[in-house]
C-alpha cells in the first residue's frame, strides 16, 4: 500500500462491490436483456417507409415466421414481439397506414371485428380475465412504430400488475411466442364461430325487443 493510499472502512464492504465499484448489495436476481437495445436504440427512424416496415413485411412471410395468428380480407393479427403478458396480440391493417383515421369502411369493419375476435380466443385459451386495447396515435402518442397503425390487445390476469412490472421493470413470462401463437391460431376458428353465434343471437334479442316496443 502507497503512502496516498488510505485503509478501506469498514463499512465500504456494505456499498461496494467485489471491483470496489458502488452499489446495493440485495438478493435480487438480473434479467438482462441486452438484445432489445438493437430496437430501442433505432427507435421510431428504424421504419422509414413500406421497405422497412415490419407489419408490411409480416404478411409475405410465413405465419410461424411472422407470428401471425390470423388473416383477413384487409387487416391480420399477429403476436406482439414484446408481449406485455402471455397472448398480447396486436391488430394491422395491411396498408400502410399511420392514423386510424385513414382507414376505409371495410377496414374499419374488419379492424374491429379481428379485435373483438381476439378477445373471444384469449378468454377461451387463456382464460383472460380483463383486457386493455388501445392505439397510441403518433410518436407523441407513445406509438412504438408511428407510420403503421396497430392496435394492442393485452390480456390482464389478477396479480399481473404486480411488484415485478411496477418497480423492477421486469415480466415473467410462461409460455414462449411460438407456443401461444399456436394455441391462439388454431382456437381462432372455433372462436370466430363462437363470436359470429353470439352477434347472431344479439341480433335476435334487438329484433325481437323492435317488435315489442
Amino acid at each position: 500500500m502507497t503512502d496516498n493510499q488510505q485503509t478501506p472502512h469498514p463499512e465500504d464492504a456494505e456499498v461496494t462491490d467485489g471491483f470496489e465499484l458502488p452499489g446495493t448489495p440485495d438478493r435480487l436476481d438480473r434479467l438482462w436483456t441486452p438484445h432489445r437495445m438493437a430496437y430501442v436504440k433505432r427507435g421510431q427512424g428504424q421504419v422509414k417507409d413500406e421497405a422497412s416496415c415490419p407489419f408490411c413485411a409480416g404478411p409475405s412471410r410465413s405465419d410461424e415466421d411472422s407470428l401471425i395468428v390470423a388473416r383477413g380480407e384487409h387487416c391480420y393479427v399477429l403476436m406482439n414481439l414484446y408481449p406485455y403478458n402471455p397472448g398480447h396480440l396486436l391488430v394491422c391493417p395491411y396498408r400502410h397506414v399511420p392514423d386510424y383515421t385513414d382507414l376505409t369502411i371495410e377496414e374499419t369493419a374488419e379492424f374491429g371485428r379481428l379485435s373483438q375476435i381476439g378477445m373471444v380466443v384469449l378468454r377461451r385459451v387463456s382464460r383472460a380475465q380483463g383486457y386493455n386495447l388501445g392505439m397510441n396515435q403518433g410518436k407523441v402518442g407513445g406509438a412504438g412504430i408511428a407510420a403503421h397503425l396497430h392496435q394492442h390487445i393485452v390480456p390482464r390476469f389478477g396479480g399481473d400488475g404486480n411488484f415485478m412490472p411496477i418497480i423492477a421493470q421486469t415480466k415473467a413470462l410462461t409460455q414462449t411466442l411460438a407456443e401461444m401463437r399456436e394455441l391462439i391460431a388454431e382456437d381462432w376458428p372455433e372462436a370466430t364461430q363462437e363470436f359470429d353465434h353470439h352477434q347472431s343471437q344479439s341480433g335476435h334479442q334487438t329484433d325481437a325487443a323492435d317488435r315489442s316496443q
